[in-house]
């Protein structure tokens, strides 16, 4: 391989990729590479420890000048936050232990320090009263359109500056990219046109997993259904949502966001509408030129085909006899059993129903989908 052609950095990236593919040959791979097992085991080690920026060369100046050695380490600190805004001065400490001589590694209490200085500090909100899910959610993809993944690609800034974020939708059988769309806004309304074009050109999949953020998941809503995916169950779609603080419970589309990372992220474009050209042809060439090895070296393309459930709108609901049917208000609310009841402003314009179980409490639904039991009047 001609490596004075191509920027080193980029070959260990490549590699590092490569080597970390379900089933890959690290002793292949490295002949391919021309570089020793050690080295190609040396590379993934760094990744492992510290990301990307374990993969760049070490800096061999002489570190005898206390100020310059400081300087680096707090460039070394607030570039590796940088990179993982979630990590405290504990990780951090302990990610910068592997990579520094003992008496170079700053303590936690400092490291805090360089972080409030640099204004980087965050502050932990409370969250919602609502649960996620607790155990791995259920989900076998048979075939094309059996689930689709769907996520957020965390953003970054093109070179003028300007917010990039992906809306990534993925199907889980083939790999296939459905969608790599720079979104302006998260808010639902701008989200279901996305989804609207894609069911209209792809048909309808059986199941969508997402994880617990918006606009997908609200955790104060039963069921948490947002207005968006409530339209997605009135339109015969079930909802999977993975438990939260789990990526690996979709780690075929965080795999993928890993590439789109290095393949777009890592070398932004000019402006936002240069970065949507760079976004679509990297979506093409993941599709139609990236082989799988997962799929026996074929590229997405060659398995997907278009769903043949198509989008005809929401469906009818349909609830047994003896169920009492009232339609949520703007307000999110219902009257049962002379009582204003709220339930949602996601399902406001929806019709939900009244069950009574076997034991006596009644329970909501809306569609298939229980919504929780009622509480008993004060």
């Amino acid at each position: 391989m001609p490596w004075k052609e191509v920027d080193l950095a980029t070959l260990k990236e490549e590699f590092v990729l490569r080597a970390l593919e379900p089933d890959a040959n690290l002793s292949a791979l490295c002949r391919e590479y021309g570089i020793s097992r050690k080295t190609g085991y040396k590379w993934v080690a760094r990744f492992k420890e510290r990301g990307v920026e374990g993969l760049r060369d070490l800096s061999r100046r002489p570190h005898s000048s206390p100020l310059r050695t400081s300087g680096e380490v707090v460039l070394q600190v607030l570039e590796l936050r940088r990179a993982h805004p979630r990590w405290g001065p504990k990780k951090l400490h302990a990610v910068l232990s592997r990579g520094l001589k003992d008496e170079e590694v700053p303590g936690r209490r400092t490291i805090a320090r360089i972080l409030e200085r640099a204004g980087v500090v965050r502050t932990r909100k409370s969250r919602p009263s609502r649960e996620g899910p607790t155990v791995p959610p259920e989900v076998v993809a048979e075939a094309p359109n059996d689930v689709w993944t769907v996520d957020f690609k965390g953003w970054w800034r093109t070179q003028d500056g300007t917010r990039a974020e992906p809306l990534t939708v993925r199907d889980g059988f083939s790999r296939y990219v459905l969608c790599a769309e720079l979104m302006e806004t998260t808010k639902a309304e701008v989200v279901r046109g996305v989804f609207q074009r894609l069911f209209e050109r792809h048909g309808l999949p059986g199941t969508i997993l997402v994880d617990n953020g918006s606009p997908f998941v609200s955790m104060r809503s039963p069921a948490g259904l947002t207005t968006l995916s409530a339209w997605w169950v009135s339109l015969g779609i079930r909802i999977v949502r993975s438990r939260p603080g789990c990526p690996q419970d979709n780690g075929g589309h965080e795999r993928m966001h890993l590439d789109l990372r290095f393949d777009v992220e890592d070398a932004p474009a000019d402006d936002l509408d240069a970065q949507r050209v760079a976004l679509n042809k990297w979506r093409q060439e993941f599709n139609h030129v990236r082989p799988h090895e997962a799929l026996d070296m074929k590229v997405p393309a060659d398995i997907y085909r278009r769903s043949d459930r198509p989008f005809l709108g929401p469906k009818k609901p349909w609830y047994p006899p003896g169920a009492a049917v009232r339609r949520v208000n703007k307000k999110g609310c219902v009257k049962y059993a002379g009582r204003s009841l709220y339930v949602s402003m996601a399902l406001a314009g929806h019709s939900i129903a009244f069950l009574h179980n076997d034991a006596g409490d009644t329970e909501m639904f809306f569609y298939n989908l229980s919504l929780g039991q009622l509480a008993e009047a004060a």
